[in-house]
């Protein structure tokens, strides 16, 4: 089953018994992968305490292929320069707005576990673009029904901030 939506990545979740959401998870990955990391899923996992086995063994190993097609598709973004696009639900923008919020979450938390910050930890720039990605975590984003272009507008700098993310500390990874 190839699991895409966030409707799915939520129905796995609940089958496994995990805790994120599906957008933290999804932003978890994407901190890690922001931050070098290019190990298989069980280490991911492992790393968010998330790894313990469900009753559900099918569950289990669909999970680990989510992590592991989502990764490969925000490592091909990554590497190609190209916008990563986050996992929201569909439709109405409060959901969509709260899921950013727990995106912004998973995304600190992943980029954190790998250590890679510690070397950037003097760089202004680097330390402002994180204190901005902690605000929108730290929020609940108000949004009306005619404030889509205001999401937009969060949802273009967080894709900016990952980029510029992942020109600086993937490379200390791998080095």
């Amino acid at each position: 089953m190839t699991v895409n939506s966030y409707t799915e990545w939520g129905q796995l979740l609940a089958r496994t018994r995990l805790g994120p959401a599906p957008a933290e998870l999804h932003g978890s990955v994407t901190g890690f992968l922001c931050a070098g990391w290019g190990g298989p899923p069980h280490e991911l996992l492992a790393a968010l305490a998330l790894d313990a086995e469900s009753a559900d063994a099918a569950a289990d190993r669909q999970l680990h292929g989510l992590i592991e097609r989502a990764a490969a598709r925000i490592s091909a973004h990554l590497r190609a320069h190209e916008p990563v696009e986050l996992l929201l639900p569909a439709g109405d923008l409060a959901r969509q707005a709260d899921a950013v919020v727990d995106w912004c979450r998973g995304f600190l938390g992943g980029l954190g576990l790998t250590g890679v910050l510690v070397e950037h930890a003097a760089d202004p720039a680097l330390r402002e673009l994180l204190r901005l990605f902690g605000q929108i975590a730290a929020t609940r984003l108000e949004v009306e029904a005619d404030d889509a272009a205001a999401l937009d507008d969060v949802l273009d700098f967080i894709r900016e901030g990952i980029a510029r993310l992942y020109a600086v500390c993937a490379p200390a990874a791998r080095g």
